[in-house]
Formats: C-alpha cells, sequence, structure tokens
C-alpha cells in the first residue's frame, strides 16, 4: 500500500503542471490576439419627445332612438348625405319582418336580371356558358383590382343561377317568371306597409367617415376648442372617464383633417415652436408614432405651442392620412418625431481614425488625409471600411458607408470592438 503513494503524488502534480500549462496557455492567447469582435446592423435613431394627449376629431353624435338598433356601416367606412347609417327596429318582430322583406328584395331583383337576361328558361346549356363568362369576367375584374361593375356581375350570376335553379325545377316559361316577380312584388309591398312604424332608418345628415365608437369626448373637445386648451386642462380631460349616448347609433367625421392635442416641456414646446417651416407650407412638419396597435408613422404638422403653465406646454398637431384606420383610438401615447437617422449601428469603441499620406505628383507636397471607419473580420483577415457618421446614442454611433464598393459595411458584418496593433490584412487567428 506505501508503494501507491508516490504514483498519486506524481498523477496529482502531473495534473496541477498541465492545469497551469494550460492557464499560461490562455494567458499568453489573450496578449497575441487581444481583441473583441461584435455584428453591425440596421438601426434607426430618433430624435424626438414622448408624450400623450388626446385624438381630437370634428364629430357628430347619430342618435338612435329607442328600440333595437343595427348598424349598417363597417367602421371607418364613408358615408354620402342622407345615406342609411343604422336601422332601429320597435321589437324582435319588426327586426325578423326587416329581414324576410330585405330576402324578398334581393329575390325580386335576382329575377328580374334573369328576365333582363332573355332566352329560354330551358336552355340550360345556354345558361351555364353565360354564368361561365360571367365568372370569368369577375376573376379578369378582380386581378385587375377593378371593382367598378362588381355589383352587377354579381347579380348576372345570382341572376343566371336562378333561372338554372328553375329550369331544372319545373318547365317553366318566360311567363311564369314574369308571374312568379309580381306574386313576389304584391308580398313585398304588403310586408313594407305592415312594417312602416315598426322601422326607423338612421340616415347621415352630412358626408362623413363612420365610427360606431361614441366614448363621450365628442361634445367636450373639438378643434376649435384644443387650441384653447391649458396644459392643466388637457390633463383633466385625459383624467376624466366620459360615457357616450345610450341611444346612439355611431358618429360621424366630418373633416378629412384630425388633430392630436399633447402635453409637452416648455423646453420641448420651444423646440416644436422654433421648427423650420418648409417652403410652400404653413407650418412645421413633423412625424407622429403612437404606441398603440396602429404604428404606422403619420406625417403631421404643428399647427400651435400654447404658453408655458408650470413648465408645460400643449402642442397641437394636424394630420389628413390614416382617419379610417385610426377612428377607434382617443387617448394616446405618442412619440413626436424631428428627425430621424437610419443606418448600421457600431460601438463607438470600434469606430477608427486611419491615418494615410498622399503626395501631389506635380507639386511633391505630401498631405496627411484621415479617414474613419471599423476594422472588420473577413475571411481570417482584418480590413479596414470607412464609414460617415449619422448620428450619436449614448455608447454608439449611426454610421454608412462612405462609398458604395465590395469593401462597403453591410448590416452582419463582424466588427472588431478592442483590440491592438491593428491594420488592414492583417491575419486573424480564428478559435
Amino acid at each position: 500500500m506505501k508503494q501507491g503513494k508516490p504514483l498519486i503524488t506524481f498523477v496529482i502534480v502531473l495534473m496541477a503542471a498541465a492545469l497551469g500549462c494550460y492557464l499560461l496557455y490562455s494567458f499568453w492567447r489573450t496578449f497575441e490576439d487581444p481583441f473583441t469582435t461584435t455584428y453591425a446592423y440596421e438601426y434607426e435613431l430618433n430624435d424626438s419627445v414622448e408624450t400623450e394627449g388626446l385624438i381630437v376629431r370634428s364629430e357628430r353624435v347619430l342618435t338612435g332612438g329607442t328600440g333595437i338598433v343595427e348598424v349598417t356601416r363597417g367602421e371607418g367606412e364613408q358615408v354620402g348625405i342622407g345615406q342609411t347609417v343604422a336601422m332601429v327596429y320597435r321589437d324582435d318582430q319588426a327586426q325578423q319582418a326587416q329581414e324576410q322583406q330585405e330576402s324578398l328584395a334581393m329575390e325580386i331583383t335576382q329575377l328580374r336580371y334573369a328576365i333582363g337576361q332573355g332566352g329560354g328558361v330551358n336552355s340550360v346549356a345556354e345558361i351555364d356558358q353565360g354564368i361561365f363568362q360571367t365568372l370569368v369576367d369577375l376573376r379578369g375584374s378582380s386581378a385587375q383590382n377593378d371593382y367598378s361593375a362588381l355589383e352587377d356581375r354579381v347579380l348576372e350570376i345570382k341572376g343566371g343561377v336562378l333561372r338554372r335553379e328553375y329550369s331544372y325545377g319545373a318547365e317553366l316559361t318566360e311567363e311564369d317568371l314574369t308571374n312568379r316577380l309580381s306574386e313576389l312584388t304584391a308580398e313585398y309591398s304588403a310586408l313594407q306597409s305592415q312594417t312602416y312604424n315598426a322601422v326607423t332608418q338612421i340616415t347621415a345628415l352630412q358626408a362623413g367617415t363612420f365610427s360606431a365608437l361614441v366614448d363621450g369626448y365628442e361634445t367636450l373637445v373639438s378643434p376649435e376648442t384644443a387650441l384653447q386648451l391649458t396644459p392643466s386642462g388637457l390633463r383633466e380631460l385625459m383624467d376624466m372617464s366620459p360615457s357616450g349616448e345610450d341611444s346612439a347609433a355611431g358618429k360621424l367625421i366630418l373633416s378629412k383633417d384630425w388633430y392630436f392635442a399633447a402635453v409637452v416641456t416648455q423646453e420641448e414646446g420651444e423646440r416644436l415652436d422654433a421648427l423650420p417651416v418648409p417652403n410652400g407650407q404653413d407650418s412645421a412638419a413633423v412625424t407622429l408614432r403612437f404606441a398603440s396597435d396602429f404604428t404606422q408613422d403619420i406625417p403631421a404638422k404643428v399647427v400651435q405651442v400654447s404658453e408655458a403653465e408650470d413648465g408645460q406646454a400643449v402642442v397641437v398637431l394636424s394630420a389628413n392620412r390614416y382617419l379610417e384606420q385610426t377612428t377607434l383610438l382617443r387617448r394616446q401615447t405618442a412619440e413626436i418625431i424631428f428627425d430621424s437617422q437610419s443606418g448600421l449601428r457600431v460601438p463607438k469603441a470600434a469606430v477608427r481614425i486611419q491615418t494615410s499620406t498622399q503626395t501631389d505628383e506635380e507639386t511633391g507636397e505630401t498631405t496627411e488625409i484621415n479617414t474613419t471607419g471599423v476594422y472588420t473580420v473577413v475571411a481570417g483577415q482584418m480590413e479596414f471600411k470607412p464609414v460617415n457618421i449619422l448620428a450619436e446614442g449614448s455608447d454608439f454611433y449611426v454610421v454608412q458607408p462612405a462609398q458604395e464598393s465590395s469593401r462597403s459595411l453591410r448590416s452582419g458584418d463582424e466588427i472588431v470592438v478592442q483590440g491592438t496593433g491593428l491594420y488592414d490584412g492583417k491575419l486573424v487567428q480564428q478559435d
């Protein structure tokens, strides 16, 4: 047993020596190849302020009265003067009668198309050919995004299908179809008389954009009153929880122009007020970006910056785009963007200045040229790529290639952040 102790001691010493050699080698490698890398990537740096405010529009609430209200317009749909936006039914029976009436109206329309298409009702082959040709025309129009004759073509197809149904169902003549049309018309008129006082239509007294959301702000703030808001007044409005009228069937937004009133600091307000006005424009331009589900950048104009109050001010911005997509928005957190720079993000430590000399062939004068750029690792070698600095963050730059070539810096390039003895063409030992 005693003879085994020297062997164990030898093994322990050998392992310790191996570990020491590995640590010495790692330490030597640190000084031999002392650089760290990261990757360049696409980045957008915004010069902006974040704020909270209210979307303000010129709005008119549509009163629905008592009963069952059925909205017939989609959110953000354009509505003309006199067009129906909702139906109000006295009770369930009236609603069912109206649905039956609409079904009869559709069948009457189809019968009229079926009669107007001419030909015998028993010529099934001709009817099939007509339906097929209309479907081909409909598909062609859809491929070209031409929907001008969509309704007519759909009715032609329905009329053809109806004539085909009659052809298979019985030996009907053109006179039979005409008689059937008279019966349905009489039934429709009788049903219309029964529901005359039980169904009310809500129509648009003005043209506008329809929205089903009535939140109570429609009567509290308008584009005119928004220009008179103080910071305390706007905060009071935002702290309120108004509710819409119970009898409301929706509202109409009466103008394409809409506004965003927000509280900013006095310094931010002064900066907005001092923005240059582009030639041919009446106010300065910024970009508005909401923090909600709608994240599309919105071009906006600075309409007014209020007087300062306790170090704050109210800025009112106007926009005339994306109204249909923002009808459901009211109180919003937003970013007001003064300027935006897009490029490649690189750490500040990665940007270096390379000095070179250039000699004028005619005068012999030597000039030093400083080039800003980054070292990249390409196929095991270092490659210096010149860049222009567009913007600066806390610990990074947003840059773009100084020139477009095969040596230009691109997204995904591996760049050297820290290192010593760097030069263009240096071999890099890969692990």
